[in-house]
């Protein structure tokens, strides 16, 4: 046999070798859709339309207990992106921005590197800075039949027309098909002629999702790839109306998720898996990378915190899934949330807070208008005025009796034993998964990396040194928080910060943010240790730039709840962090925070806050608006 021949014979032979293995992998094509729950036909919803949906989930499993884990678009995709939960990276504030440990890389990038060709049409939004080349092809115009013959894909095509910015959009005649009349009105919305109009546009917008799905699976059809396919369909997170979208219960977690298995790869499903019927297995966002990799044959790495739930590495099922409420644009929040697939359990770290923090982006929706205008009028019961006062510490809803999530069950004896195997769920996560989020998001950032280089990222850093425990800070935020903790024990927390290490500022952000929340009985003659011990924390000016957010809250506090002295000791340092280009985009938003809950109390700085700058070169392009939606806001009230 000649050299040439040989050669010949050889490329044939490897050839025939790829096309094999291209033979031997399933395409994946995951179609999303944005800003929708199961408000689906097919998850048993009478007063939707969605025939392509339903369908498709006539040869699907259905998922009856998907979680997005996150309830807004930025931090849910970067645990489906990552496989790691958001809050263990830092990421966990709507388009905030951190570094991925060194060496870890996003799911498409371990799917290429086994020779699938990837694209994402189109939207990326993630919390991580990129590791590289992650997609073949991410654009409106990416798409599978781009890639070279005979090579596997994996494919997302994410549907835009149901997002919450199409709810109050006008839409032609042709495409109203819901009657506002017999749309059902959640127990926590007042039934309103815009609320009506709001949730049947809601409706009106998935028909008109359900019909672009269709011409995806249709096109899929149209090429012959439809048996060598598996096909994903889900929401990115609960629906666009408030108190679903932003919010870790259920209404705002709870997405569908319907997985289309053909014939020829029926061995990649597990036992629960029921083409045309459905799963009672609790699975979340941060399980779909490594279920993708599993079903492609790719062993998961070991960072990824979610478990495959189809494929040849799928694990057993789990017992609970967790979800997480960070920063939300411009307003500040830490809330988690755990359920066993009855049963909601919510931690609210900053019960001070209410639950409508003023988004101004939620606020274009008719429906949160009115909502608020009927509240401030006195016109609402008690499920409907909830959202617009403070927060309980903790929340528990039964969804068999209480789809709704507006009885709670946190101080009922009944469910006592529920509640406790709920709340050591929770922190056997925190644990877990390192939770960052006892870090606010300044001391996130103010954080150097070290000496090393590249600098360790916050997640590295916490499990380098093995130094930050989030149970303990679990329980310091508790206690500081809650309103029958005795005060001797929070003044120990302010007194004896130094025994947390390097994470003293951690401990008194959390001992002073429980006392800016209980309110000024602690400023009483009685307790004037206290007040002392945070206007000392604010008078330091030379202290560790780490303490800015301390020294913030610390001012709040003073504003809210002290005397004339104190207010005019803390309004300066409110007003010098303030200053986005002096002190940057973290301090800033803190800070006029803080202003905005003063009310009244900031009216004398109307001039100053009006010169403050509304930007700065440092800021990133995604949080370009939030200092000026702030300083507006704050202005407009005192005005």
């Amino acid at each position: 046999m000649s050299e040439r021949t040989s050669a010949l014979l050889l490329l044939l032979i490897v050839a025939c070798c790829s096309h094999v293995a291209a033979a031997d992998r399933p395409n994946i094509l995951w179609i999303t859709s944005e800003d929708n729950g199961p408000h689906l036909g097919c998850y048993g919803d009478e007063y939707a339309t969605t025939p392509n949906l339903d369908a498709l989930a006539e040869r699907s499993c259905r998922y009856l207990h998907c979680w997005s884990n996150a309830p807004v678009c930025a931090p849910a995709r970067t645990a489906i992106i990552t496989g790691m939960y958001s809050t263990s990276l830092g990421a966990e504030h709507m388009r905030s921005m951190v570094r991925m440990p060194e060496g870890f890389l996003l799911y498409p990038q371990y799917l290429r590197e086994a020779g699938y060709y990837c694209t994402n049409n189109s939207k990326e939004d993630y919390n991580v800075v990129k590791p590289g080349q992650v997609w073949d092809e991410s654009s409106k115009n990416a798409h599978w039949k781009n890639r070279a013959e005979g090579q596997p894909f994996f494919a997302i095509f994410n549907h835009t027309i149901s997002h919450e910015s199409q709810i109050r959009n006008e839409i032609d005649e042709k495409d109203r098909i819901h009657d506002p009349a017999k749309v059902r009105v959640p127990a926590y919305h007042p039934d309103t002629p815009e609320v009506r109009k709001d949730w049947a546009q809601y409706y009106d917008r998935l028909t008109m999702m359900d019909a672009q799905v269709g011409e995806t699976l249709r096109e899929l059809e149209e090429a012959g790839l439809a048996e060598e396919t598996i096909v994903f369909y889900y929401g990115d997170h609960g629906s666009g109306m408030p108190r679903n979208k932003r919010w870790p219960y259920n209404s705002g977690l709870h997405v569908p998720l319907l997985v289309h298995i053909p014939d020829k790869w029926r061995d990649l499903a597990t036992d629960d898996f029921e083409t045309g019927g459905a799963s009672d297995r609790l699975v979340s966002f941060v399980d779909l990378a490594p279920t993708v990799l599993s079903l492609c044959g790719i062993e998961p790495p070991d960072h990824m915190q979610g478990h495959a739930f189809l494929g040849e590495h799928a694990v057993q099922p789990q017992p609970y899934i967790h979800g997480f409420r960070g920063r939300m644009d411009e307003r500040y929040d830490m809330v988690r949330s755990v359920t066993d697939g009855r049963y909601v359990y919510i931690r609210n770290y900053m019960p001070h807070l209410e639950y409508g923090q003023y988004v101004s982006y939620m606020f274009q929706t008719p429906t949160t208008r009115v909502w608020k205008e009927l509240f401030d009028d006195g016109e609402l019961n008690e499920a409907q005025s909830q959202f617009w006062q403070r927060k309980p510490p903790e929340e528990l809803y039964d969804l068999e009796s209480d789809p709704d999530e507006v009885v709670n069950l946190a101080d009922s004896p009944e469910h006592s034993e529920v509640k406790e195997r709920l709340i050591e769920a929770l922190i056997e996560h925190l644990v877990r998964i390192r939770d960052l989020g006892f870090f606010s998001e300044y001391h996130l950032h103010a954080y150097s990396g070290g000496d090393r280089e590249p600098p360790l990222t916050r997640y590295e850093a916490v499990r380098e040194y093995d130094l930050y425990n989030p149970r303990t800070f679990h329980f310091v935020a508790v206690y500081s928080t809650d309103p029958d903790s005795p005060q001797d024990r929070i003044k120990a927390y302010l007194n004896e910060c130094a025994r947390f290490g390097p994470y003293e500022d951690l401990a008194m952000y959390w001992a002073v943010t429980g006392i800016l929340g209980q309110g000024g009985h602690h400023f009483t003659e009685n307790h004037r240790a206290l007040h002392n011990i945070i206007k000392d924390s604010i008078a330091d000016e030379a202290c560790n730039p780490a303490f800015a957010s301390t020294r913030i809250v610390a001012a709040e506090a003073l504003a809210t709840h002290g005397d004339d002295e104190d207010l005019e000791a803390a309004l300066p340092v409110l007003m010098e962090y303030a200053n986005v280009q002096e002190h940057g985009l973290y301090a800033a938003m803190y800070a006029l925070n803080a202003l905005d809950r003063l009310n009244e109390k900031a009216a004398p700085l109307a001039d100053e806050m009006s010169a403050l700058p509304r930007e700065s070169d440092a800021v990133p392009r995604r949080m370009g608006d939030y200092i000026e939606r702030l300083i507006e806001k704050i202005l407009a009230d005192v005005d």
